[in-house]
């Protein structure tokens, strides 16, 4: 299963993460190593790995280029092995690997966990309208639960500054933009410069996922209304409990609108809250009053074109795996747009202008 393009690792090579994994996991490992790619993700490549006896997944940073402090493995790690003992669902955290000799870059082992994706029109579509409505708000809830941990409580804080935490994005994202885009989009710039004029005070600091969305659960096989698994904590902080309540709005697309590229109208089918009615489970969660919010949809969208434009980038340089990347290179556009326009119809003031 081992693989080179242009002098690139694009594959495991299992030789080498066997070698290592005999001495680094309690008990060895029983037999060959086999791993397959677990569709689904356009980011981090991850992996089925199983040893005969035992399975794990196997997360690891994309090929090729990739941006400073994104895809960081290390963070991930860090943050699921922490709220492994909180009421917010993750993987067992079981290693983590920074010596990139093994693999040619920093990966960690978790619990393989036996659930449901929900992710796609399609998958949730397998769902009853009574499981999508449950599911709704059990999303609402698990979020919010997690914006109420203290990170202190759980070892966590060092892991960012909430202090200064949506300029320091801004200007992150701008710089990302910079870094990874392969046309010019005068929007990004228009956009920017909207949000910083518009900058809101944190008033709920706490520990931020980062890309909320229903792509990034598993459900309960017996209850498939019921989250068992939160994933994908790659860019996972100490921040604005709010940016995650925008990125989870700009994913929650709402009937007669025009659907976010990736969920293609998920939210819209029969069962599944409303945007209001999963903003006022989660302010309820939280026994929090909510300020507009606009401001952070529209940074949502603005984020999520940026991701977009670096794995396209990637995907056109050849350094992707697996399937999925068609047509990616055409989703920031649109999100750009649906930002400008959701900024003009604001009721903040500096983002209509």
């Amino acid at each position: 299963m081992t693989a080179t393009a242009a002098g690139t690792a694009t594959d495991l090579d299992l030789g080498a993460l066997a070698g290592y994994l005999r001495s680094a996991l309690p008990g060895g490992v029983a037999g060959e190593l086999t791993a397959s790619l677990i569709g689904g993700g356009r980011s981090n490549p991850t992996y089925r790995l199983s040893d005969g006896e035992r399975a794990w997944v196997l997360r690891r940073p994309p090929y090729g280029h990739v941006l400073p402090s994104a895809h960081d493995m290390v963070r991930e790690y860090t943050v699921i092995d922490a709220l492994g003992s909180t009421a917010v669902p993750v993987p067992r955290a079981v290693h983590l690997c920074e010596d990139t000799a093994v693999l040619g870059a920093c990966f960690y082992l978790m619990e393989l966990v036996d659930g449901v994706p929900v992710g796609t029109v399609e998958q949730a579509g397998e769902l009853t309208s009574d499981e999508r409505r449950r599911l709704g708000f059990d999303f609402a809830d698990t979020l919010a639960a997690l914006h109420g941990i203290d990170p202190d409580a759980v070892g966590l804080a060092g892991f960012g500054r909430s202090d200064g935490y949506l300029e320091r994005q801004l200007r992150r994202w701008g710089q990302q933009w910079e870094a990874s885009r392969t046309v010019d989009r005068p929007e990004v710039a228009v956009l920017l410069d909207k949000l910083r004029r518009a900058l809101p005070d944190t008033r709920f600091p706490g520990i931020v996922h980062g890309d909320v969305k229903l792509d990034n659960v598993l459900v309960s096989p017996s209850d498939r209304g019921r989250i068992i698994s939160v994933l994908d904590w790659e860019m996972a902080t100490l921040g604005d409990t709010l940016a995650d309540v925008g990125i989870m709005l700009g994913f929650w697309d709402v009937p007669g609108e025009e659907p976010n590229p990736i969920t293609r109208g998920l939210a819209t089918l029969d069962g599944f809250p409303s945007r209001a009615e999963l903003l006022d489970r989660y302010a309820s969660a939280r026994g929090i009053d909510l300020p507009d919010v606009d401001w952070y949809v529209v940074f949502a969208d603005l984020k999520l074109a940026v991701i977009l434009e670096g794995i396209a980038r990637r995907h056109a340089n050849g350094d992707t795996v697996g399937d999925g990347f068609d047509g990616v290179a055409d989703m920031a556009g649109p999100l750009l747009t649906r930002a400008l326009d959701l900024a003009a119809a604001s009721s903040v003031p500096e983002l209509r202008r």
